[in-house]
């Protein structure tokens, strides 16, 4: 291995022993990475705050007992808790008590408190260019894509070592010959009106997983800018499907300005297609469900944004959801202090909506046992739930998840998803 004196310093206990904790469990994996060397990052996103069960409790406070502090500024990602809400839901006590150490140990390791699973649209977002270890699917996918910063995929635990010693391994994503993309996807025929449905967005990142699982796929054929949260639907969406760590749109995202340079003046390797035969079967499978029972709608994965609560809040405003439909929106508790401020939740919780901050269903267990027929927007929702929550799942777009939760059934306007 290549170590740096610095490298070697932390090694051996030069720099605390939690900084030497760090660097023993870098060094270990840096094979893994295939790499023989380290470099250094300007900033991180820690994943590792969901809590998993006690060893994530103990490994946490084990590193902040030792006096670990973060070398970067480091964002926390979603914990396992609403911990001034989770009362409301039904979350073991114990859960909650240990998910609210793990919090309190990350914390104290000096990370910035934004439990949130979208810090990219806070005011501690990277800049393009910058190096970053980043924890959390959709924010590799985004800080990669859609800001051009640079991370490679960070596992849980690895993630918090990185930010205590400032280093990463120089590998994959980080260098400009990692970042190339593997396959053109040319969409064809794909109705403009389509794409500038917000609901087109989570189709088209799943699609994306499942054309790419694990390359850099280079999209051409857009013929609308993307806002934001589309194409935080779409990071979403490709990295729930599939691995889809950096993805280059042309014309839209910043290392795509011309497909050329998308793939490094390089002819693509590969060339599909994708009409809307593809995009139909790829919105199909994002439901399990059949028939219109409806026990749940949930938003905000990734969380809301104050745009989407822009966007709620005129639907349900003097509307009210079915008895027996629990309503549901995650976000940062920084948004919901926005959205409070501005006036956006009263027609949110008037319609009988809950809030709920700094976690989400799929890292919490707060769902009620005999929800089982969810509705969603999002395909990371969509996606993950029917494993891990045990529900069955119909997508749809934002207006037919109010509609269906006004009526206490599911209803959805199909538009150009038919055939």
């Amino acid at each position: 291995m290549a170590l740096t004196a610095y490298d070697q310093a932390l090694l051996h206990g030069e720099e605390g022993p939690a900084a030497e904790m760090a660097m023993r469990i870098l060094t270990r994996m840096l094979p893994v990475f295939g790499v023989d060397r380290f470099m250094d990052i300007e900033a991180a996103h820690i994943d590792s705050t969901v809590y998993m069960g006690v060893a994530t409790m103990e490994y946490a406070e084990r590193l902040a007992s030792l006096g670990a502090k973060v070398r970067v500024p480091s964002t926390l990602n979603v914990s396992g808790v609403d911990e001034h809400g989770w009362q409301e839901w039904e979350v073991p006590s114990e859960v909650a008590a240990n998910a609210t150490r793990q919090m309190r140990a990350y914390e104290a390791m000096g990370c910035i408190p934004t439990w949130t699973c979208a810090p990219y649209q806070t005011e501690h977002a990277p800049k393009f260019g910058q190096q970053i270890a980043a924890g959390e699917s959709n924010v590799i996918g985004y800080y990669n894509s859609v800001i051009g910063a640079r991370t490679e995929r960070y596992p849980d635990l690895l993630d918090i070592c990185a930010a205590i010693t400032g280093r990463v391994p120089r590998a994959g994503l980080h260098l400009d010959e990692g970042r190339k993309g593997t396959v053109l996807l040319r969409m064809k025929d794909i109705p403009r009106a389509l794409q500038e449905d917000d609901a087109f967005y989570p189709v088209l990142g799943h699609l994306l997983g499942r054309l790419a699982p694990d390359g850099i796929p280079v999209l051409e054929g857009m013929e609308v800018q993307p806002t934001l949260d589309q194409l935080k639907a779409v990071c979403a969406g490709g990295a729930s499907s599939g691995a889809i760590a950096l993805f280059h749109m042309v014309g839209v995202t910043p290392e795509a300005p011309t497909l050329k340079e998308a793939f490094h003046g390089a002819e693509p390797p590969r060339v599909i297609e994708v009409g809307m035969d593809q995009f139909r079967a790829s919105y199909r499978d994002l439901s399990t469900a059949e028939g219109e029972t409806l026990d749940m709608v949930v938003l905000g994965s990734p969380h809301f944004s104050i745009d989407e609560f822009k966007a709620l809040a005129p639907l349900v405003k003097g509307r009210k959801a079915a008895d027996g439909v629990e309503f549901l929106v995650t976000c940062s508790r920084a948004v919901r202090m926005i959205a409070g401020h501005v006036g956006l939740l009263k027609p949110i919780e008037a319609f009988g909506a809950k809030i709920t901050v700094d976690t989400c269903p799929l890292t919490s267990p707060m769902l009620p046992g005999r929800i089982k027929h969810l509705m969603t927007n999002s395909a990371k929702y969509a996606y993950y739930s029917p494993g891990l929550l045990g529900v069955d799942v119909i997508y749809g777009r934002l207006n037919d998840c109010v509609e269906s939760a006004v009526r206490g059934r599911v209803i959805r306007e199909e538009g150009s998803w038919k055939a």
